[in-house]
């Protein structure tokens, strides 16, 4: 009879396996109930970022999505809006602004809009904490 220990690895890499594309890792949900409500906010949204931005086609599927980096987010009760986001795509970060509202526990995106704008030249990123 396999162990518990063997069973609950089993049973990790089926969920890792047949989990579909762009499921989010439990792990990081369960992560953000420790956190503050903003905080928490600001994480889901930028979670929604990278993935509504990969799904455009545009550019590289992004990897790293910040709502804080040149100017801090607002926030509006369940909603945030980030005028000075970057995420990072094929390498290179970008600017990017964005409005997301959220459940009221801050777990689920309701509503997710943004805007694409320029590339961040590499000698800004020391300035706005962007690394490689």
């Amino acid at each position: 009879m396999p162990s518990a220990k063997s069973i609950l690895l089993i049973c990790a890499f089926a969920l890792t396996v047949m989990a579909p594309a762009g499921a989010t890792d439990p792990r990081f949900i369960a992560s953000l109930g420790k956190l503050d409500p903003q905080t928490r906010l600001e994480q889901i949204c930028d979670l929604a970022a990278v993935k509504h931005i990969g799904k455009s086609g545009k550019l590289p599927k992004p990897d790293r999505a910040k709502s804080n980096v040149i100017t801090p987010p607002r926030h509006h009760g369940d909603t945030i809006v980030a005028n000075g986001g970057a995420f990072r795509s094929g390498g290179k970060w970008y600017a990017f602004s964005f409005k997301c509202k959220g459940s009221p526990d801050h777990l689920d995106v309701l509503s997710f809009t943004y805007r694409v704008g320029a590339m961040i030249p590499k000698s800004k990123w020391p300035e706005y904490g962007l690394w490689d």
